[in-house]
């Protein structure tokens, strides 16, 4: 092969590759703003146990227990992400009063806590939908030391609980693009390992300057 063929199919290479790169990166960057609008219309709820102890972790899911059939239907008449908060700000003495009390009632000591917060979470794949990694406004309720493993769900809309047609109506109230990610199979989308890589090194970012 002459210098000149060689020359013409280097750059024939070059000009696909960086083709390839521009369609992807495009791709990704319509795949992140959706995740963006879908951050904006998510609230989480985060409980944290005290330890990982058998006890602690399992005492948390009775809380949990208890804060979804006490609570979450109160989230059902927000129409929006801004009256979810608002729902759950006014409700924070009554989730650390549910949490506190399965406490008392399991015969453990330590107290809890509750905040509304914006919190950076991994890629999450539920039976149903997927929720991309980010920053969401949370509803968190920490549990003594709150040094153990933790358990989340989406608080609002209301995905924590109930039967798959009444999931699956609930994220019909997404827009279509945000249904696209909710309903992608991250096994299969690159683009949802991106998203998390985007989000870890600006967590670090973060942690690193403060």
């Amino acid at each position: 092969m002459d210098r000149t063929h060689k020359s013409t199919s280097f750059w024939i290479l070059v000009l696909t590759l960086t083709f390839l790169f521009g369609v992807v990166l495009d791709s990704f960057s319509g795949f992140q703003r959706e995740c963006r609008e879908l951050y904006g219309d998510v609230l989480r709820l985060h409980i944290l146990a005290n330890s990982d102890s058998a006890e602690d972790q399992a005492v948390k899911l009775l809380v949990r227990d208890a804060i979804l059939a006490q609570t979450g239907e109160i989230f059902n008449d927000a129409d929006n992400l801004e009256d979810a908060e608002q729902t759950a700000r006014g409700n924070l003495d009554t989730a650390v009063r549910i949490a506190e009390e399965v406490l008392r009632e399991e015969g453990f000591s330590y107290s809890a806590k509750a905040v509304v917060t914006e919190k950076f979470f991994h890629t999450r794949v539920y039976e149903d939908f997927t929720m991309p990694a980010g920053r969401y406004q949370t509803l968190q309720i920490t549990l003594g030391e709150g040094a153990g493993h933790n358990w989340w769900c989406v608080l609002y809309p209301p995905l924590c609980v109930g039967a798959a047609s009444e999931i699956e109506e609930e994220l019909d109230t997404f827009s279509a693009g945000e249904q696209a990610v909710l309903e992608a199979e991250p096994r299969y989308e690159v683009r949802f390992f991106l998203v998390e890589l985007a989000g870890r090194i600006g967590e670090w970012f973060a942690h690193w300057g403060k």
